[in-house]
Parts: C-alpha cells; sequence; structure tokens
C-alpha cells in the first residue's frame, strides 16, 4: 500500500510544498464564504498556496490553478457536559466560545486529490512519501492565519521609539488648547499630529489609501528632523497614537506622558479625574450603565430573528466599529446589488490570492449576512434542551470578518491595531476603499455622495463667495445650551457639586433633552471663518460661512457630534438624548447659489507671506506706499478692553468686524483668543500700493482663476493623464493631488470628454462643481455633464432606517450596536446576536441612516 500511495503522489510531488516563514496558513475560514473546519463540508486547504476553500468553493481553485492535492480538515464539536473535565485525549482541545460555553475539538484530517476525490487519512506516515508527510505535519501545526497575524501586528505596535528617551524638546512657550485645534499651514482639522519637539500642529497624510490631510505634518519634519508626533485626539488616561516619521512605524514612547505635560497637556491629571475613587467617577460610570443598559434593550426578552438579512457579525475582540458599519451598508440595496448580485463574476474572475482581492471580500461577508446559510434557527432538539437547561439565547454564532477586516485596515495606522476605533471613521474609510475599487463598475458610494455648497461672505465689504465641495455626512452640533430640560438639568448639577462638597453620594444623573431642529438650526448658523482674508478689502478680515445642500443624496448620512475633549483635557462624551425624527424634510436647505444684488468677492490669492529676517526690511522699503491707517472705532474698544481683553486684540477685532459693534467684535475675540498672535499689534501686509504699473490685484496677490496650480497639472499629465481630465479631477478634489489621482481612477469614462479644446482648461466655469457626471440612474440629474463629481440628487425628504449607536465614555473604547429596519420592523445588531428591537433607542444613536423618499 505504500508503494501505491507513493506512485500515486508522484505526479503531484512538485506542487507540494512546506509552509516556509512567513507563509500564511487559512486553515481556519473560506476565503470566498464562511465555512470552517467545523462546517458540514469541512475545510479544504492547498497544500501549494495554503488557502482554505469550503466545499462549494474548492472546485473553482482546482479549475483556476491546476492544484490538485488538498488537506480536508473536518473538526466535530461537542460541548462539554457540565463545564467539568477530568481527562483529555491526545486528539482533542479545549476551547471557549464567545459565550463562554465550554467545547471540545475533535479533529479529522485527510489528503484529497482532485479532480477524483482520492482520499488519504492522516496521519499515515509509514505508507507516504516523506516530503508529504512533512508537508502535511506543518500545515496542522502551523498557526492559523489570523493568530500570525495579530500577534504580528501586536509586536508592531509595541515597539519603543529610539528617540523617546532622548527627545529634545524646545522651551518655545507653545501650549495646547483641548480643542479648536487645525493645522498651521492649511485649514484642516481632522487627523492631527502634534510635533512633540516644537509642539507644530499639522496635518497627516500617510494612510495607504490617500487619506487624512495635506501631508504638513510629513514635510514639517523633512525639514526640521524632528521625529515624534502624537495624534491629539487620540490621547487618553493610557495613552496615545504615536508616529515616528524617522522609524516610518506607529511607535511607542514611555515618556509620553512628560513630552505632553511639555505642552501643557496634563495626562496624570486625566488619569487622576478618570480613576480615582471620588463622586465624579462614580457618577460617570452610573450614567454610562444607564446607557448601556437602554441602547441594548438589556432586561426585555428579545425574540431572535435569522435568516437572510439577520446573520449576526462576530466580534473578533474590539470589532464591533466595522460588524456595526458593514451591517448598515450591506442593508442598502446599491451594495448588495454591487457585490451580492454580482457574487459568481467576482468570484470567478477573482485573483489567484482571493483573500488579498477588495471585491472577493466584500462579496464574501454581502452573501454571508444575506444568505441565511450562517443564521439559522435552532433544531427542535436543541429547543427542548435550552428549556430544560432554562437557556432561552440563540447560539448563533456568525459571520467572521476576519479576513476583510485583515485586508481593509493593511497600512491604516489606526484600524490594523487591536483597540476600539470610532465607527464613523471607519465609515468613511469604507466608503472611500469602495471607490478606489469601483474603477469601471458600479460605485455603490454614490448614494452617499452629495454637494454642499459653501457661501462665504466679508462682513466689511458684504461681498460673496460661493464654492462647491463633495461630502458624504453631515455632522450635527449638539447645542446642550438648547436642552428643553434646561432647569432640570441646572438643579442636578447643584446637586452633584453640593454631594461632591460634602462627601455624600451623587443624585441620579439627568440627561439633556435637545430637539432635533436644534441641532438643525445650529448646523445652518453663519460660522465664523478662521483667518479670513478679503480679496474685496486686500487685508484679513471678518468672514462668515453658510452652508447649504447643492444636492441632496439618495442615503443621507447624519453624525451627531457627541464627543469633545474637557478644558482639562480630559475626554468625555456628551450624555445627551435627540428626538430624531423618523421622517426629515430638508428642502428648505437647498443650496440658491448667487442671488441678485449680491456681488462677488474678486478672484484673488492672499498676498505670499513673507519670512519673518525678511519681513521687516520689506515693510520699511515700502513706507512711502502704504496708505493710510485703517479707522477703528476706539469706544468699541475701550468696551471689550474694560471686560479684560487685550487691548490690541480688541483692536484687531473692531477692524476685522469692520466697526460693527462690540458684539460683533467680542464674537471674533472669542473665535481667536487661542491664536498665539492673539494679543499682538495689528499688522496689514496688505497695505502695500500696487503702483501704477499692477492692475487691481494688490502686490502679490494672484488671480484665483478656475484653473488648479499648474505644478498640480503638470505632475498628473507626467503621468500619462490628459491634461483637460487632471484639471477636473483636481477641481472635483479642490486640489489635493492624491485625491485627484483617486478621482481619476475611479471616473475612467471621463476620458471620453477629454476631447474638449484646450479653452476648457483656461475659460472660467463658473459651474466647475455643480455638474456631475451622466450616469444610467434615473435619479441622476439630467442637467448635469461630466465635468465634476457623480451625484444623485432628488428631493430632500428622507426617512429613517437605521443607526448606530455607542455605549462608552470614548470612541476608543466601549461597545457599539446597530438598530436597523427590515420589514416594517426595527432589527437590533448587538454583534452576533439579532434579535426584533422592543423600543428601538432612537434619541441616543451616534449615527444615523435615512434613504429618499419617493416623490409619488
Amino acid at each position: 500500500m505504500a508503494t501505491d500511495l507513493g506512485e500515486l503522489l508522484v505526479p503531484y510531488m512538485p506542487t507540494i510544498r512546506v509552509p516556509r516563514t512567513g507563509d500564511r496558513v487559512f486553515k481556519s475560514e473560506c476565503a470566498f464564504s464562511f465555512d470552517s473546519p467545523e462546517s458540514e463540508g469541512g475545510l479544504y486547504v492547498c497544500m501549494n498556496t495554503f488557502l482554505g476553500f469550503g466545499r462549494e468553493h474548492v472546485e473553482r481553485h482546482y479549475r483556476k490553478t491546476g492544484q490538485s492535492v488538498y488537506m480536508h480538515l473536518k473538526r466535530h464539536v461537542k460541548e462539554v457536559p457540565d463545564r467539568m473535565f477530568t481527562s483529555s485525549p491526545v486528539d482533542l482541545e479545549l476551547n471557549r466560545d464567545f459565550n463562554g460555553e465550554d467545547y471540545e475539538y475533535e479533529d479529522e484530517a485527510k489528503l484529497v486529490i482532485f479532480p477524483d476525490h482520492f482520499e488519504i487519512p492522516l496521519p499515515n506516515i509509514e505508507e507516504l512519501p516523506a516530503l508529504v508527510t512533512i508537508a502535511c505535519d506543518a500545515v496542522l501545526n502551523a498557526p492559523s492565519a489570523y493568530k500570525k497575524q495579530e500577534l504580528e501586528s501586536w509586536e508592531e505596535e509595541i515597539q519603543v521609539s529610539r528617540h523617546a528617551r532622548s527627545l529634545r524638546q524646545l522651551d518655545n512657550g507653545v501650549r495646547i488648547p483641548p480643542s479648536g485645534w487645525k493645522c498651521q499651514k492649511c485649514e484642516m482639522r481632522e487627523n492631527l499630529w502634534l510635533n512633540l519637539t516644537d509642539g507644530a500642529v499639522l496635518c497627516g497624510k500617510w494612510f495607504f489609501d490617500g487619506s487624512g490631510g495635506n501631508g504638513h505634518a510629513l514635510e514639517h519634519y523633512r525639514a526640521t528632523n524632528y521625529p515624534l508626533a502624537v495624534k491629539l485626539d487620540t490621547i487618553t488616561p493610557d495613552g496615545a497614537d504615536i508616529y515616528s516619521f524617522e522609524e516610518e512605524e506607529a511607535v511607542l514612547d514611555p515618556h509620553i506622558s512628560e513630552h505632553l505635560s511639555h505642552f501643557g497637556i496634563d495626562m496624570l491629571q486625566m488619569q487622576n479625574r478618570t480613576t480615582e475613587n471620588g463622586h465624579h467617577t462614580d457618577n460617570n460610570s452610573r450614567q454610562r450603565v444607564s446607557e448601556w443598559e437602554v441602547i441594548q434593550e438589556s432586561g426585555m426578552k428579545l425574540k431572535a430573528v435569522f435568516g437572510s438579512g439577520y446573520t449576526g457579525i462576530k466580534n473578533l475582540g474590539n470589532s464591533c466599529y466595522l460588524g456595526t458599519v458593514m451591517q448598515v451598508l450591506f442593508s442598502i440595496p446599491d451594495f448588495q446589488r454591487m457585490y451580492v448580485g454580482n457574487l459568481q463574476r467576482i468570484f470567478d474572475y477573482s485573483p489567484l490570492d482571493p483573500s488579498q482581492d477588495f471585491a472577493t471580500q466584500m462579496a464574501k461577508l454581502g452573501h454571508g449576512l444575506l444568505s441565511g446559510q450562517y443564521s439559522k434557527p435552532p433544531m427542535k432538539s436543541e429547543l427542548i434542551e435550552q428549556v430544560m437547561k432554562e437557556e432561552h439565547k440563540h447560539q448563533q454564532k456568525g459571520a467572521s470578518p476576519r479576513m476583510l477586516k485583515a485586508l481593509v485596515s493593511r497600512g491604516h495606522p489606526e484600524f490594523s491595531s487591536n483597540r476600539q476605533q470610532d465607527a464613523h471613521e471607519f465609515l468613511l474609510h469604507m466608503i472611500n476603499l469602495v471607490e478606489r475599487n469601483s474603477a469601471g463598475s458600479e460605485n455603490p458610494s454614490d448614494a452617499f455622495r452629495f454637494l454642499v455648497e459653501e457661501r462665504i461672505q466679508c462682513c466689511q465689504s458684504r461681498r460673496v463667495r460661493y464654492t462647491q465641495r463633495v461630502d458624504y455626512c453631515i455632522q450635527l452640533p449638539a447645542p446642550i445650551e438648547a436642552a428643553t430640560n434646561r432647569e432640570e438639568l441646572l438643579a442636578y448639577e447643584a446637586k452633584r457639586k453640593d454631594a461632591e462638597e460634602n462627601m455624600r453620594s451623587p443624585p441620579e444623573p439627568v440627561r439633556a433633552r435637545i430637539p432635533f431642529t436644534a441641532c438643525l438650526q445650529a448646523f445652518t448658523e453663519p460660522d465664523n471663518v478662521p483667518d479670513f482674508w478679503s480679496s474685496a478689502l486686500q487685508a484679513k478680515s471678518a468672514g462668515i460661512k453658510t452652508s447649504r445642500f447643492a444636492s441632496f443624496p439618495e442615503y443621507l448620512i447624519l453624525q451627531i457630534k457627541k464627543f469633545t475633549f474637557g478644558v482639562d483635557w480630559v475626554p468625555k462624551k456628551l450624555d445627551l438624548a435627540i428626538d430624531v425624527p423618523d421622517f426629515l424634510d430638508l428642502s428648505r436647505l437647498r443650496a440658491t447659489g448667487l442671488q441678485a444684488g449680491e456681488e462677488e468677492l474678486p478672484d484673488l490669492m492672499p498676498p505670499i507671506v513673507l519670512p519673518e529676517d525678511t519681513r521687516e526690511s520689506t515693510q520699511n522699503s515700502s513706507e512711502s506706499h502704504t496708505s493710510k491707517p485703517p479707522e477703528i472705532d476706539e469706544a468699541a474698544v475701550m468696551q471689550l478692553a474694560e471686560m479684560g481683553f487685550p487691548v490690541e486684540a480688541c483692536r484687531k477685532a473692531v477692524y476685522y468686524t469692520g466697526n460693527m459693534g462690540p458684539e460683533m467684535a467680542f464674537n471674533w475675540i472669542i473665535a481667536h483668543m487661542e491664536e498665539p498672535d492673539f494679543a499682538e499689534p495689528l499688522t496689514l501686509p496688505s497695505m502695500i500700493d500696487p503702483g501704477p504699473s499692477t492692475s487691481d490685484s494688490p502686490m502679490g496677490a494672484t488671480p484665483l482663476g478656475n484653473s488648479p496650480p499648474e505644478e498640480s497639472i503638470a505632475i498628473l499629465t507626467s503621468m500619462g493623464f490628459p491634461r483637460a481630465h487632471s484639471i477636473h479631477a483636481l477641481k472635483a478634489t479642490n486640489n489635493n493631488l492624491e485625491r485627484a489621482l483617486d478621482w481619476i481612477f475611479t471616473h475612467p469614462e471621463e476620458e471620453e470628454s477629454d476631447a474638449i479644446s484646450d479653452m476648457a482648461d483656461t475659460e472660467p466655469n463658473d459651474n466647475a462643481f455643480s455638474n456631475a457626471n451622466s450616469h444610467s440612474d434615473s435619479t441622476l440629474s439630467p442637467d448635469r455633464d461630466t465635468s465634476g463629481p457623480r451625484v444623485k440628487d432628488g428631493p430632500g425628504r428622507y426617512e429613517l432606517f437605521a443607526f448606530i449607536s455607542h455605549m462608552g465614555a470614548s470612541t476608543m473604547s466601549g461597545h457599539y450596536v446597530c438598530h436597523i429596519k427590515k420589514e416594517g420592523r426595527w432589527v437590533i445588531y448587538n454583534d452576533h446576536k439579532v434579535c426584533l428591537s422592543e423600543r428601538p433607542p432612537k434619541d441616543l444613536g451616534y449615527i444615523y441612516f435615512y434613504h429618499r423618499l419617493s416623490s409619488s
């Protein structure tokens, strides 16, 4: 028999490999489905690629690759009675599932040769060639691909930076406030990094998907060689996300508390406030416990549901942010159609390693959630056993998104970790990946895309500028001052302080109740524009910005801004409830564009800022050209100064608000008081006379025009992209080069319109952002052409169909669940548990999803 088996395997010996260091052995899950060794058909592991396949998909891999030899793994699960173990055979192992139940696993392994399905039981050391025996033993003893990956990821995270111990910090007096951050070189207010040497706050951009900002933090390192930076919104008592530019990876800094305190950030104080055994901690804990109970509908006998669309997602450990987002996405027809409707085509054309293909893994998860194969009700015998044990919980395990998580988080400094993350950030990350991987095909994220019209008005000249930008989510403020139970909140706060002073137990917490209309009103109210430069005045001035919808998306995402920092840098979550409506009409927020009687601001750029060492000489050389000093209402200045503000700051406030009174100037002071030059004297570099040889534009000011920077155009055209296509891409992405490159790849059909003459590159086009790509979908505006981003415009009337809720004090901790309305009833998805909702906590949600109502 030994000779027979040896001869049988001879033709396949060149294809059988022994796993080497670095090879990942996928022996716990199929690359195309959630079949595992515990499934009825078991799992087939290719002895050449070490990819795993369920019985339904192994034939496809055989036909595509010609690989004939597979290891067939089957695992028989036996529940251990009373959780008592006296002995265990060698071939049994003990494990514990997520519900705390104990099981015995009995494994069975065979070699299977395709296409005849000839089986060779293992172990079979005497009868198999030595190479085959070694390969089989290596596969059986290799760690799971996911365990190996998690171990490697964890090892990367805990590396201490070589710069941590000897980091030099400049004594430059920089102090970082707990909020109001923005990049010092642009207007970015997200993904901001604090350089631990000089305190510079700059935007990042080293994500593999090109998102995150304009790369100013990296540019600053290249100019200064200051190696370490910390992400501002990740600082907690337990640490922070730290990146080493020189080492090009996320690192640990054992002295981070000391390094942050250099800039006024006291982590020790944060730790004391959040962990001390005082009333503050007890009160916060009581609020969160209440929140957990309400959102998870604890204490109610929720009915479990099974079948298509009711499959849970297994929590891999702090992965509930991913599970809730994917549940909502695959409840949307556009995503179902793209990935599940095209399942066979995606699988048939997947690459040789389907674990690394985005479309394949999205289709795999979508099919797992919608097929019902992994959400089956318990058998009658199991129900009887549960009743006998007085156990009324279902044992649905759900789909395990390990392969998708590994793929979409690869290279990302946050999502690749094992820590809890922000569901909102992950949602935007997924939308970005969907767009990048939808080139040449239907893009389901089109359903979320819309245009925002921003109107900026110079308070002094009253002239305006209209621009449009692409967005996918509306962030709604939560104005506590608009709470309908203000008296109750004030009374509670007084009782709480009294309890603290007298060392008594705190009163029952009171949650602020805020009308949704107040949130919407706060969103639509004008905002001050920081560092606004008026092209009409050719100087800094006060500017106000209002935002409206230039188009309405098919699916509207609303995020409630619940998370903030206290003045003492303690991260906190606002404990509030909002009466979010089931039906929403935003028609009145439709953008109107330039109105009759409005005068546009000139298309001029601010003058180039001169270096400090040359500014004085330049100003001296131009003294003969300076205009008369600005007129400032000194009475208003003195009125503000009497409030305790620096006189020079008051003068700037009055000037930049156009002498419109102390109230407007006071608002300017509040908005700018954290700036480093807040109390410095008023200087107007634009008061330089351009001289008779120039046009109406000031010295150094340049026309805005409608054409992006020529150097950005040159970079894209040097890559082989047509000039007109490159200009369209830059316009559609606010001249962000990396995002423009993404836009080109996701809009290949735009090349058809690049035959337009070069006049289109230079002539003004006021509708550059308002036009959208043509699309077969009838919801697209018929008046739009292919010169801008695709949007599915329509009426602004919506119905709520899903919301994601967060429990805990920070987005970096706690737990996420989601509620989705299906078949006219609300369903709660809490990791692998899926039940009918009795009381959906719509007022405590974090992210809300609306779909457009039909016009009929």
